[in-house]
């Protein structure tokens, strides 16, 4: 969502523009790959989603990818996820995203480059929180684990109104979800929340990190799937560390999400 965004020296090493035929616009790729690296190395994958209002620049503009490619060895792909919520939508048709990313852009990366199918990740912020986990969870198989970091997990319209009013003091965030999602009174937002996305899955059992500024507007989000979690016996990381939603927090807690990443390699 709303971040100071700083300068950062991050140009990435490749810039994809997808006509989709699942969005009505085309979708711009950021690509950042280590610079050490042979050409026949397989090497790990991690998706980054930025969030809401935000574009694919977000994560170059918050963190410097090509140092953290450099420094874990990994190819990290910045999509743009416009205001989606990353998912298909129900009633808009140039807006299918889950479509987009999983027909059009995972083939495009793995045709592009050579990668370690059994080291995918992803990871994102609020939105892309969100859309991470999503993923993660309806396609286990794909990915190693993943990461959400002030992720906005439920899909509640009375929540993301207050959310709305208190970053942009109108209802643009909840207006824009009504014409992915359709209106609240009449479609029940919550069948798209992570709490619903987990009791669909009931099999799913995989390790994931997630975190929160203890400041965070949606910090309550996080505790709920803490929560959840234990109840389900998922063996989840959760971090708990103050900070608000902003560019300053996201900026550390990735790192965390990297760390993690690498731990997790399977050699």
């Amino acid at each position: 969502m709303v971040g100071l965004l700083t300068a950062i020296s991050s140009k990435a090493q490749e810039k994809w523009i997808i006509k989709s035929e699942h969005l009505a616009q085309s979708d711009t790729v950021l690509v950042f790959k280590p610079k050490a690296h042979h050409k026949t190395e397989k090497l790990p994958l991690v998706y980054l989603l930025h969030g809401y209002s935000e574009n694919y620049k977000q994560w170059s503009q918050t963190t410097d990818l090509q140092k953290m490619a450099d420094h874990y060895g990994f190819i990290i792909v910045t999509p743009d996820g416009f205001t989606s919520y990353y998912i298909n939508s129900p009633i808009n048709k140039g807006s299918q995203y889950e479509d987009f990313f999983f027909k059009e852009l995972v083939p495009k990366v793995h045709h592009s480059f050579n990668i370690d199918g059994k080291n995918i990740f992803i990871s994102g912020l609020s939105m892309g929180g969100y859309g991470a986990l999503r993923y993660f969870i309806s396609h286990p198989d794909y990915f190693n684990t993943a990461g959400s970091t002030s992720g906005a997990l439920e899909i509640d319209y009375p929540n993301f109104q207050k959310v709305s009013q208190q970053f942009w003091q109108n209802n643009r965030m909840p207006d824009d979800l009504i014409t992915k999602l359709g209106n609240p009174k009449t479609t029940n937002w919550n069948q798209f929340s992570i709490s619903t996305l987990l009791k669909q899955h009931p099999g799913f059992k995989k390790a994931f990190i997630f975190d929160c500024g203890t400041e965070d507007i949606l910090y309550s989000n996080s505790i709920s799937l803490k929560q959840q979690t234990q109840s389900l016996n998922i063996p989840v990381t959760f971090i708990s560390q103050p900070g608000d939603h902003n560019t300053e927090y996201w900026r550390r807690s990735i790192e965390h999400h990297f760390v993690y990443f690498q731990q997790h390699l399977i050699r």
